[in-house]
């Protein structure tokens, strides 16, 4: 160490004096001369460590560099065992991701935070492999006394970047570090052959996904036979081009394709379609995802059509929702509604379980309107709905500046946001097992942290869970933290799905009519006996949610106010209760009225989706259906047209 004292000297007297120390390689000599003029402290003895949510976010956004590392980390637990040495993994910036190795090495890196969470860019702790290796964009090794700041001259370290296959971009760092006694010279060969494995599985990763890609595209081409199509790949690259959007990149090809990497490459998936709008009016998104991973999008040029001016949109109105607004007189509804109110008058943690549609956010939102946070926030989040990589944001928040794309004023999160009032966590099963500690945390300190900001921000919150999963199953199978589930699930609440409650189907349909023919300025329709009686025989796997859409899609067809047998959507007319009540002059006139209906469905879908200017998106909201079933009626429709049309 005495040696390593009078080494570093040397070298700081000879820079002081713009001289070249003898021995010293050039691009050491740059990095210490950048970590001076940077004003990097030399007695500074660790790297910044960074807040369990931003660890989680910045891990969620490596999610694809840690999947392709993991067969290399896993062995660098075995062969690194014993040998005095760690790999280490980074993101871009020199974010610490994921450590591996001799389990003394790991913890003795603590002590300079070269651990998860560990901030190694030059311009924070001066010369180092990691810090260096991205500055430099090639190989290298910092051994002892070469290291910028004193205590890590402990270390030897050697770093080497992984770029991404297709377009060269570095998407982080592989390193082997180990004691400065211990220093082997394979350290860095070990490192590059690593790098290059990951760089060969990130390969083989980006092709499989330009192949669903293009599958999807097919898929979906007989739709948009006349629209322009681009197909591009999670980092903004062209995967695929029409023939008239070919044209357009070949005319501006380095401009149009940088557009692209910006807003779609370097931005957050959940701000694509915003940056899409906004950069063709015409066009629509088409969000492509794997195993419930956003991997690239179809974007569909739309030919322009004339639109009738608009009005500007009028800022949404949160609905105050009571027990009075929960349909239903059954024994079943009375008992959990009954349940609910006395839940509502305290600040219990509540789970809310049930099937899918049954109505689980009415609950939350009665029993937030019945207690004492009545006049706060109610905000709602689905843990199930968003990629992993936008629910630690999402739900904590983030500071200025905290990654590419960040507002740049920062902004509060979903916690935050419902402080003084109720947050309400959807599909609360879902959310991934390395976030729930961190929410554990904020429910019982109080305290949230915005990502990439060290100051806390006390928080006073209600919070109401729902979840269509048997929690109590998942905690046993280790899929979700027993603690958590202990402190949401304080009293658990079970809505009962439709078909316990058949008693009251007759009375939300009847109410989920009125509501729809108030929308298109139609009278409210009766309902014939036959169709009520199938109505309430019917399963209903779908809930209350199935029942609305049915009745909905029924009264926007229906061609006068009372509604038939006939008027069943075909998936549920050949349920066992119509064919019980089918006399024989309805069937008689079955056929014809099938036909009248599916002409009546053709004509509102292609209206829809003329008034919506191809946006198939917002046509399928307003016509109720799911955009895939959307998707098919068009496709049906094309195939049906004579040919030449």
């Amino acid at each position: 160490m005495h040696r390593q004292r009078e080494m570093r000297h040397a070298w700081e007297t000879f820079l002081g004096r713009g001289e070249t120390p003898a021995g010293m390689p050039p691009a050491l000599v740059a990095s210490w001369v950048r970590s001076r003029a940077l004003g990097v402290n030399a007695s500074r003895r660790e790297a910044p460590l960074s807040t369990e949510p931003e660890i989680y976010r910045r891990r969620s956004g490596s999610s694809a560099l840690l999947a392709a590392a993991r067969p290399a980390l896993s062995r660098s637990g075995l062969f690194l065992a014993e040998a005095s040495s760690m790999m280490i993994l980074t993101d871009a910036s020199g974010f610490i991701v994921e450590t591996a190795g001799d389990p003394r090495i790991v913890d003795n890196g603590r002590r300079n935070h070269l651990e998860t969470g560990g901030r190694w860019e030059e311009s924070v702790i001066g010369t180092n492999a990691i810090g260096t290796a991205l500055v430099d964009g090639k190989p290298t090794e910092i051994r002892g006394a070469a290291h910028f700041c004193e205590d890590v001259q402990r270390w030897t370290c050697a770093a080497t970047p992984v770029r991404h296959p297709l377009d060269g971009d570095i998407l982080g760092v592989v390193d082997i570090s180990g004691p400065l006694a211990h220093f082997n010279p394979q350290s860095l060969a070990l490192a590059v052959s690593i790098g290059q494995e990951i760089e060969a599985t990130l390969g083989q990763a980006a092709r499989a996904e330009h192949e669903l890609l293009l599958r999807s595209f097919v898929s979906k081409r007989a739709i948009w036979l006349s629209e322009d199509i681009l197909v591009i790949d999670r980092r903004g690259f062209v995967v695929h081009a029409a023939e008239n959007a070919r044209r357009r990149l070949d005319a501006d090809p380095d401009g149009f394709r940088s557009e692209l990497r910006q807003f779609i490459g370097s931005a957050r998936q959940e701000t694509w379609e915003e940056n899409c709008r906004r950069r063709f009016p015409n066009a629509s998104l088409e969000i492509v995802q794997s195993e419930g991973d956003a991997i690239g999008c179809l974007i569909v040029m739309h030919r322009p059509r004339s639109r009738s001016p608009t009005s500007q949109p009028k800022e949404a109105v949160e609905p105050v929702i009571g027990f009075g607004s929960i349909l239903g007189e059954s024994a079943a509804i009375d008992e959990v509604r009954m349940r609910a109110r006395k839940l509502g008058a305290n600040n219990l943690p509540v789970l809310i379980e049930g099937e899918t549609g049954v109505g689980k956010e009415l609950f939350a939102r009665a029993i937030k309107s019945s207690g004492p946070v009545a006049d706060g926030p109610f905000v709602p989040l689905n843990c199930g709905g968003m990629p992993r990589d936008l629910i630690a944001s999402e739900l904590f928040g983030y500071a200025k500046g905290a990654f590419t794309g960040a507002d740049t004023n920062g902004r509060a999160g979903r916690i935050e946001q419902a402080d003084g009032g109720v947050l309400c966590l959807d599909e609360i099963g879902e959310m991934p097992l390395d976030l729930q500690s961190y929410l554990l945390r904020v429910l019982e300190d109080g305290i949230v942290y915005r990502i990439g900001d060290p100051v806390g921000r006390h928080v006073d919150i209600r919070i109401l869970s729902m979840t269509n999963r048997d929690l109590s199953a998942e905690v046993e199978a280790g899929r979700f933290r027993r603690d958590l589930y202990y402190r949401i699930a304080a009293a658990r609440l079970r809505i009962p799905p439709l078909r316990e409650r058949r008693e009251d189907i007759a009375t939300l349909a009847r109410s989920f009519a009125a509501r729809a023919a108030e929308r298109l300025n139609k009278p409210a329709p009766t309902f014939a006996p036959a169709l009520l009686e199938h109505l309430i025989a019917h399963p209903w796997p779908g809930n209350a949610r199935e029942l609305r859409n049915v009745v909905d899609a029924m009264v926007t067809l229906a061609e006068n106010d009372r509604l038939e047998l006939p008027d069943l959507p075909p998936e549920l007319a050949q349920g066992p209760a119509a064919v019980a009540h089918s006399a024989p002059p309805v069937a008689a006139t079955l056929p014809a009225s099938k036909a009248n209906l599916r002409a009546a469905e053709r004509a509102a879908i292609l209206a829809q989706v003329e008034a919506c200017g191809g946006n198939l998106t917002e046509a399928a909201k307003r016509l109720g259906i799911a955009r895939s079933t959307l998707y098919l009626r068009l496709a049906e429709y094309r195939s049906a047209a004579p040919k030449g049309h």
